[in-house]
């Protein structure tokens, strides 16, 4: 997925990364030179829809524009990292 607005600089992707962490989930966050941050997530598909619910408000502090999902193939990818 990909996040626009004001999302870098207020703890998107740590908080990101302890939010997938304590749901379990499996994958990445990184912040793009355009200002977005892009996020992958592998796991239940609750877990994984309760996630991209969770970026399209972002922490305080964080004004969400934009959320562009797409569903792919798992990776098989194991934890969670900041990029």
């Amino acid at each position: 997925m990909r996040v626009s607005g004001y999302v870098q600089g207020v703890f998107f992707r740590s908080e990101t990364r302890a939010r997938a962490s304590s749901l379990g989930l499996a994958g990445w966050v990184c912040n793009e030179r355009d200002g977005s941050v892009t996020a992958v997530f592998e796991g239940p598909r609750e877990r994984v829809e309760s996630m991209v619910a969770w970026c399209r408000r972002g922490p305080s502090g964080a004004r969400v524009d934009d959320v562009e999902v797409s569903w792919e193939e798992p990776e098989r990818l194991d934890g969670f990292r900041v990029r």
